[in-house]
């Protein structure tokens, strides 16, 4: 039996070159990451753990009462300023009518009080001249008495008229006194009792107005928790209204990422929602001024003996470029791919300036501004021909 052929040996020229095609291929790709990560790799911090956030506006009831309507839906898009919830304005509307009665009834006991003193002042004149008649008529009787012409019980009538009449002025100065002590300072407008009634018709004019519970921004409405017919009280979450034009990205960046990362640098981003297709563009507007673990509800206790360590993230803001979100909006907990170009210069954290306030909410300046305005009026159809002077009640 013959031996077998001998395997064919590789061709050593052959394997060289393909050692040195692929050494220059490895040194090709290290020198290649290396003028990436040089020029542009170390400068830029990416994270998936980003997640859009927002304003979640809760609309309460300020007062009690019963539902009579609710105007709103989940998922329906609201202005600021529509209605939202009625509630039943009976008892709110005879408050009211009591208020008002109680405001032009202290607007005429005040009325009263300004005129007083005049008529107390003709009383003063009245029992000044009754008391100078008295002294007159005690000298005469005192210079007839001398000479026995009347008897002294008339003289002593005379004195004890006098006394009387001195004590009834005094007591007329005390009433002036004690009235223009009331009206010191003010006018029938501007008296104590006048302006407590005129605040208790404000509180009842605005409660009156709160029956209709408005939209506080514009926004999409969300967990709504009232139904017709039920009765809610001061304070009672109805429903949620949410500004997706002012939403924001919080991205929890590694700890190690943070090194260079400073407020005002620009992000681009990308959303699950439209994939690479969209790129946002923000900002870095805020740096969470602790890590996730620290404000936990149960935050870790590093101490028990069981430690680990592990990697901790920190919520950093990002402000998203109004255009691009009115363009492509974007729903609460959506996921985001973040990328910040640390290259760039910016402010630190703190001379940080926050770049977007929360929306301004709607609230009861325009029913006060109305409560004031009808109360003015209930003054001026009450003060007949004085001249009112009405100071703004808000404080």
């Amino acid at each position: 039996m013959s031996d077998p052929a001998p395997a064919p040996t590789a061709n050593p020229v052959r394997r060289k070159q393909l050692l040195v095609l692929l050494t220059a291929i490895c040194l090709l790709a290290g020198a290649a990451w290396a003028a990436y990560w040089t020029l542009h790799g170390q400068y830029h911090q990416t994270t998936d753990d980003a997640y859009v956030a927002g304003h979640v506006v809760q609309v309460t009831a300020q007062i009690a009462g019963t539902v009579a309507t609710v105007a709103a839906v989940d998922t329906e898009f609201v202005r600021a300023g529509s209605q939202l919830v009625k509630l039943d304005e009976t008892d709110s509307h005879i408050a009211l009518d009591k208020a008002e009665a109680e405001l032009a009834e202290a607007v005429r006991d005040a009325r009263v009080l300004f005129a007083a003193p005049a008529a107390l002042r003709a009383a003063q004149r009245d029992r000044e001249i009754e008391v100078a008649r008295a002294r007159d008529d005690l000298a005469r009787r005192r210079s007839i008495a001398a000479g026995g012409a009347i008897p002294d019980e008339e003289v002593a009538h005379t004195a004890a008229r006098l006394a009387s009449a001195e004590a009834q002025l005094t007591q007329v100065r005390e009433q002036l006194a004690t009235s223009l002590a009331r009206i010191a300072g003010s006018d029938v407008a501007r008296h104590p009792a006048v302006a407590a009634a005129a605040a208790k018709f404000n509180e009842a004019y605005v409660n009156h107005r709160r029956t209709s519970i408005v939209a506080p921004v514009d926004g999409v409405v969300a967990k709504r928790a009232v139904q017709p017919g039920q009765r809610v009280s001061p304070g009672g979450t109805l429903m949620a209204v949410v500004p997706l034009a002012s939403v924001w990205v919080d991205a929890n960046f590694k700890e190690v990422q943070l090194k260079r990362m400073r407020i005002g640098q620009p992000v681009a981003m990308h959303a699950d929602l439209y994939g690479g297709d969209q790129t946002y563009h923000g900002r870095v507007v805020g740096m969470g001024a602790g890590t996730g673990s620290a404000f936990a509800i149960l935050p870790a206790q590093n101490a028990t003996g069981n430690w680990i360590k592990l990697v901790q993230r920190v919520p950093v803001r990002i402000a998203l470029d109004p255009a691009e979100l009115a363009a492509h909006p974007l729903r609460i907990g959506l996921s985001m791919s973040v990328d910040v170009d640390t290259s760039q210069p910016a402010a630190d954290l703190p001379d940080a300036v926050r770049d977007a306030p929360a929306p301004a909410v709607a609230g009861n300046a325009v029913a006060m501004e109305a409560a004031e305005r009808r109360a003015r009026d209930i003054i001026r159809a009450n003060l007949a021909t004085l001249a009112p002077s009405w100071p703004s009640q808000r404080r």
